[in-house]
């Protein structure tokens, strides 16, 4: 077992008379290029994740997890990430060491690692993790699951931590915007048997070696884990890596090389956490999930609220709304639920500001309005600016009536003109787009030199690039402007490989409700043949339920609350979005639905989570009295019933309703419990709740418990009218 830093790790091995602090490798470069063009100015580390660099978040766990020693491998702008890491609070924590590793030559994991091999630094099982991954799971069951297989089996030379996330049947996406990932496991021994991301999913069929069955009594088939990468490895792991030159990307070449040695017989295993918190920024979409789990406290402790290295604590308020101490805001000004402002910012009259992240020395005008967005340091937004689904980086102009679209990604420093709109999906930067591309889209760059040239005039403190990517000089010294509007200063990247065809994939941006209709469309007589969750393949070829999978009913049980919270929170953010962007009616069913496949709930439980979302509303909207409060339900329900009717298809619906009613009188909005029969009534006279729903919630209620006949007992004179109603009717 792994005790807390400080304390000392005695090995059960006899023969193993020195002490082996626990060690971990943080590659802070992703080798890849999907954050560009800001990854061209400042490594995909440093960017603030929620106002935090994002390799804060990353140390902070290790150090929290029991990790006493950390090698950082830095290549793309190594000097900001040691610059950063020299001047931080790591450097100086008593048991716990970080020593940088620099290289201008490495282009991959791969080569990151045979460099590391070199050094001679490693001298037990490690810990490998990008340092752009945020969790809060413990390490000690992993460990020693790896440890006690390492002593029956030399060659079990990784443990891989993964986590259920089902992907949605319509774009074969998780949340996190990763492609849908199919994974072999043995459901006894928890062995990796096959691992792909690209299959095809239209046919639902998969490849597998007949070896693969022959070998394996069982095989669990999985199209619902997440990928943590987050991986304990045996020393064994780096030597692999030097004796494979061809080994570069840790997932495609390393552990699908791994699974199909025959020779070697290297085993690869896999540790699933189920209540804990691992993720991955891998694109723009995973940056906006994660930042709202983040915001919606699911990474706790490591939240806006707490202190913790790296970060400036800053107060919880209603609605997951964070402020911090120093900052200026107009009277008139108004901040919405699942907001962050930095310190120093001044915010202006009139501006609205939702589901959105603002950084530190901000200056925001009057009259602008802010939604889904992250606004980073010392960024300047002039009057009537509009800006929905964005990402806009460090000192970025934006002058009066500019609108940014969803989607768009604003790189530092750039100028938006006056009154101009930015295309959705576009990238701006001052940085020309390169003309000619690494054709492996995994290598990434170092310091240096580049090819990719400033806009003449700018001065920039950009770290320079090396010479991986090139690019046309403009052809006359003197820039146009008329790119981004007059007064404005970037380049607009062009879109290619698939245009804006595939750009909503991994934006920032919500699925369009045009484009989730169109691919619903396109995938509907398919829904009928996917499945979620696992199965066990048998060497016949029959494929059955995991019966001998030795996940317990208790796990299933916990994924399943997992998904149900997951699925209200995220319903519950649709709907608050809704309120605040004024969005139709019919594009929230169309998001909500998506929602619903995604997690695979049913119209029931849309309707639990609508109605739960719609009545928090009402409990948020100020009020000094009951009657005050039963006019905001009142109004609320008034302005969202068809919404709500719109899930209520038959009596199951309406009594979930009920049910999901008397569940926040309990638990999370006991303010309604006292008036539990008037709004009863309310949602009868709104055509929400039935007469026949109502009456058989109560008979079911008959024979139940005192404790559990609450409400039906305050509801009994409204019950007993709808009876006599009925009978009069009769």
């Amino acid at each position: 077992m792994v005790q807390r830093k400080g304390s000392t790790r005695v090995s059960e091995d006899a023969e193993e008379l020195v002490r082996v602090p626990l060690q971990a490798i943080l590659l802070a470069d992703s080798f890849a290029q999907k954050f560009r063009p800001i990854t061209l100015e400042r490594p995909k580390v440093l960017l603030p994740l929620v106002n935090v660099p994002m390799i804060d978040y990353t140390l902070a766990w290790l150090e929290s997890a029991g990790i006493e020693e950390v090698f950082v491998f830095c290549c793309a702008h190594s000097k900001q990430v040691i610059n950063y890491l020299e001047n931080s609070h790591w450097v100086s924590l008593p048991h716990f060491e970080v020593t940088t590793i620099e290289s201008h030559n490495s282009v991959s994991a791969g080569d990151a690692l045979r460099l590391i091999y070199e050094r001679h630094v490693i001298h037990g099982d490690f810990v490998l993790i990008t340092g752009d991954t945020v969790s809060n799971m413990s390490l000690t069951q992993a460990l020693q699951e790896h440890k006690d297989r390492r002593k029956k089996d030399n060659n079990a030379v990784m443990t891989m931590v993964i986590k259920r996330s089902k992907p949605s049947p319509i774009t074969h996406q998780s949340r996190l915007g990763t492609d849908e990932l199919f994974m072999a496991i043995d459901p006894h021994t928890k062995q990796l048997l096959y691992y792909e991301d690209k299959a095809d999913h239209l046919k639902g069929t998969l490849s597998l070696e007949k070896m693969l069955l022959a070998d394996n009594p069982s095989i669990s088939l999985h199209n619902d884990k997440q990928d943590c990468y987050i991986d304990i490895c045996s020393p064994e792991v780096l030597s692999i890596f030097t004796d494979n030159f061809d080994y570069q990307h840790l997932r495609r070449h390393f552990i699908k090389g791994l699974l199909v040695d025959d020779i070697m017989g290297y085993k690869i295993f896999t540790h699933e956490i189920h209540s804990n918190y691992a993720a991955r920024i891998d694109n723009f979409r995973s940056y906006d999930t994660i930042s709202k789990d983040i915001i919606q406290r699911w990474t706790y402790p490591l939240v806006p609220d707490v202190q913790f290295l790296g970060n400036c604590a800053a107060k919880l308020e209603r609605q997951g709304m964070y402020r911090a101490l120093d900052i200026g805001q107009s009277r008139s000004a108004q901040i919405g639920p699942f907001s962050i402002i930095g310190n120093g910012t001044n915010i202006g009259d009139n501006t609205k500001i939702s589901n959105s992240v603002i950084g530190e020395r901000c200056t925001i005008g009057s009259n602008v309005s802010i939604e889904g967005s992250y606004i980073w340091d010392n960024v300047t937004i002039e009057d009537g600016c509009v800006l929905k689904h964005a990402i806009v980086c460090n000192d970025v102009i934006m002058k009066s009536g500019a609108v940014l679209e969803p989607g768009v990604i604003l790189s530092f420093k750039v100028v938006i003109g006056q009154e101009f709109v930015v295309p959705a999906y576009s990238k701006v930067s001052l940085l020309q787009q390169p003309t000619k591309q690494d054709s492996d889209e995994e290598l990434e760059y170092a310091d240096h030199n580049s090819g990719v040239e400033e806009i003449p005039s700018i001065t920039s403190t950009v770290d320079k690039l090396n010479g991986v990517l090139t690019c046309k000089l403009p052809e006359t010294e003197a820039w146009s402007t008329s790119e981004v509007g007059s007064g404005g200063v970037g380049y607009i990247w062009s879109i290619c490989e698939g245009g804006h065809e595939e750009e909503w994939r991994h934006s920032v941006a919500p699925t369009p409700a045009d484009k989730l209709t169109e691919v619903m469309q396109a995938t509907d007589d398919d829904l009928e043949l996917t499945t979620q969750g696992s199965n066990v393949l048998l060497p016949s070829g029959e494929l059955v339920p995991d019966s001998n999978s030795n996940i317990s009913e208790d796990d299933d049980n916990e994924d399943s609350r997992d998904d149900s919270v997951y699925f209200e929170k995220e319903v519950e953010a649709t709907f608050l979005r809704a309120v605040h962007e004024n969005v139709k009616e019919d594009h929230v069913i169309l998001e909500v639905n998506s929602l619903r496949l995604s997690y695979n709930m049913t119209s029931a439980d849309c309707a639990g989570a609508l109605f739960y979302s719609v009545m928090k509303l009402a409990l948020e909207t100020p009020c000094n009295s009951n009657s005050e409060l039963l006019k905001n339900v009142a109004s609320v329900i008034t302005r969202w019933q068809k919404l709500i009717k719109s899930y209520l298809q038959s009596m199951d619906e309406e009594i979930e309703v009920i049910l999901k009613f008397e569940e926040m009188c309990l638990e999370s909005a006991k303010e309604f419990s006292a008036l539990f029969a008037q709004i009863l009534h309310i949602l009868y006279e709104k055509d929400i709740l039935q007469e026949d729903a109502i009456l058989k919630w109560a008979s079911e209620k008959e024979g139940a418990e005192e404790s559990d006949r609450v409400f039906v007992k305050q509801s009994e004179k409204f019950i007993q009218w709808l009876n006599e109603a009925s009978e009069e009717e009769d």
